[in-house]
């Protein structure tokens, strides 16, 4: 699966579909049927999308981002499992996401009205996007995925929301449970609070608060994951800021062992959601390098390791690089 850059700005609106009429069926709120993703059954963070709800679905990515799944279990087995393992991931996460399938058999309308927003004239399936505020924050992306890929696509979205100061989450059954499940209207998303002063640091722009925030946390229980992946990616924007794309790269080009220059471009690819390069050119120039120098390219990239998290396929893979370099 490609990763995707997690991205505000500058994407398709889909506004216009909150007032898709309800074609039959279930009362609003409620799934289709009430089965959960493509016929699975449903979880905490996920729903299957109908002309009823998805006013709703649409409206719930103003809180947090909600993944959306294409899937036909007539015409595409390996679709229904994919919206299935995204549920899955989905729930792992807390709220932070929400799985939505529009099975394209069960609601073909609605599937088309979203696709031709989309400027999709077909939908091919399995197909998935990220929606946040209400309009896609990724590319479409295409194609099944193994489980292990769509939680190293979760992790990279996470790790951009944690950048970006998004925080808010879903709540958990509010999409076909009974009335009155989900609480007063309008109530916040419940935050961690351990994380919120960082949070609200990066929301604000300043980064060097949300640093020394989450440094606070790593330096208080150094087994607090989350918060060092939080630390190590701050450290990133910190690194970065104010830097010219063009210029880093550039310089870079001029001086393939020059650690200050490979790092900087490495911190750029990070934000950019190239990690793979950005722990390729990592590896190379510890390769290349011996002493001190090697200390510290080896030492940034043990950082990047950290901001993207030890359970990501990829980081796996850039310590085998990493250990056959060293040795």
């Amino acid at each position: 699966m490609t990763q995707q850059p997690f991205s505000r700005p500058g994407a398709i609106d889909l506004s216009a579909l909150k007032r898709t009429p309800p074609a039959g069926g279930g009362a609003p709120g409620q799934p289709a049927g009430g089965a959960g993703p493509a016929g699975g059954s449903t979880s905490a963070y996920s729903v299957a999308v109908d002309e009823a709800n998805f006013q709703k679905v649409l409206e719930s990515s103003m809180t947090a981002p909600v993944v959306l799944v294409f899937a036909s279990p007539s015409q595409s087995p390996e679709s229904a499992q994919l919206a299935r393992d995204v549920a899955t991931v989905a729930d792992e996460y807390d709220g932070r996401f929400l799985a939505a399938t529009i099975d394209v058999d069960a609601v073909p309308q609605l599937a088309s009205v979203v696709g031709q927003a989309m400027q999709l004239p077909q939908i091919p399936v399995p197909l998935m996007l990220v929606l946040l505020d209400g309009r896609p924050a990724t590319q479409p992306i295409p194609g099944a995925a193994p489980i292990d890929d769509i939680r190293a696509l979760f992790n990279q979205l996470a790790q951009q929301l944690t950048a970006q100061g998004i925080t808010g989450r879903h709540q958990p059954n509010t999409f076909g449970a009974a009335p009155g499940a989900e609480g007063a209207e309008g109530a916040e998303p419940e935050l961690d609070p351990r994380y919120a002063p960082a949070q609200e640091a990066l929301a604000a722009g300043d980064i060097d608060r949300a640093v020394a925030e989450y440094q606070k946390l790593v330096d208080a229980n150094p087994a607090d994951h989350e918060a060092a992946a939080g630390l190590a990616m701050a450290k990133v924007l910190q690194r970065t800021q104010g830097v010219d794309l063009n210029a880093a790269r550039a310089a870079a080009a001029a001086d393939p062992d020059d650690v200050d220059a490979q790092t900087l471009v490495a911190d750029l690819d990070m934000l950019g959601g190239h990690v793979e390069d950005a722990f390729a050119r990592l590896v190379e120039l510890v390769r290349r390098t011996s002493g001190k120098e090697r200390d510290r390219a080896r030492e940034h990239l043990l950082g990047l390791f950290s901001a993207v998290g030890d359970d990501d396929p990829r980081v796996l893979k850039g310590r085998q690089a990493l250990a056959s370099a060293l040795f």
